[in-house]
């Protein structure tokens, strides 16, 4: 198949950008993970695996921790849950992907994420990206956030100029032992009556892009310790 070309902008921020769509189709399949992690595909492995927690307060779900409802401000269809997608391994390289058809169109995209305050104060730092249709949302050093335990909103949008399968992935590169944690909700893709943004050049067919990440960075058993929030 012939190589895509897609426009792309980017919005960071806590807010929810002017004219955004609103009750429309999201075609990011189980994006809340109110069901699992059913319609995503997992990498990395590791002692502590991509795994789905609760995200109400009522629980310590992330180590002790109690991780609260996602209130960030989106565009995202689907209701406020109480599941988040949760990355915690010290060790594992890992990602966690969905593969969306899409017509061409112009859509907005958007997840949201949470660094909970146990993992934040650990020694070691993580990587973190997320990328929506070719277009990276997010790339950044949690403990460069300096803002754990807040509902993080990340949003742009595409204008896919050709239809096809895209790619969502979020990526998670942790430093040592022990290391930040990352919690993701409310991914979503929706039609749009937004157009223009900056051109990205040429994107070669997502399928055949290899997954970033695909390889571990150690399969060693040590048993994860967890700073807790004193």
């Amino acid at each position: 198949m012939a190589n895509k070309k897609i426009w792309a902008g980017v919005i960071v921020g806590l807010t929810l950008c002017a004219g955004s769509a609103q009750a429309v189709p999201n075609y990011v399949q189980n994006g809340s993970f109110e069901d699992g992690l059913n319609n995503w595909a997992i990498s990395g492995g590791g002692a502590y695996p991509v795994s789905v927690i609760v995200t109400d307060g009522s629980t310590g779900s992330a180590f002790g921790e109690a991780v609260p409802a996602d209130n960030a401000a989106g565009p995202s269809p689907d209701a406020a849950g109480t599941h988040g997608a949760y990355f915690v391994d010290d060790i594992a390289h890992q990602t966690l992907t969905q593969t969306i058809h899409l017509l061409a169109g112009n859509y907005e995209i958007g997840f949201d994420a949470y660094a909970p305050l146990n993992g934040f104060n650990n020694q070691f730092d993580a990587y973190f990206s997320g990328t929506i249709a070719s277009v990276t949302l997010a790339s950044y050093s949690v403990h460069g956030q300096n803002d754990p335990q807040a509902w993080l909103h990340y949003q742009g949008f595409a204008n896919v100029l050709a239809e096809g399968d895209y790619i969502v992935t979020f990526d998670f590169q942790p430093q040592g032992a022990p290391a930040s944690d990352v919690v993701v909700d409310k991914v979503y893709i929706i039609a749009s009556d937004q157009g223009g943004g900056t051109p990205i050049g040429d994107v070669p067919e997502p399928l055949t892009l290899s997954l970033v990440g695909a390889g571990l960075a150690g399969m060693g058993a040590m048993r994860r310790r967890k700073a807790r929030k004193a």
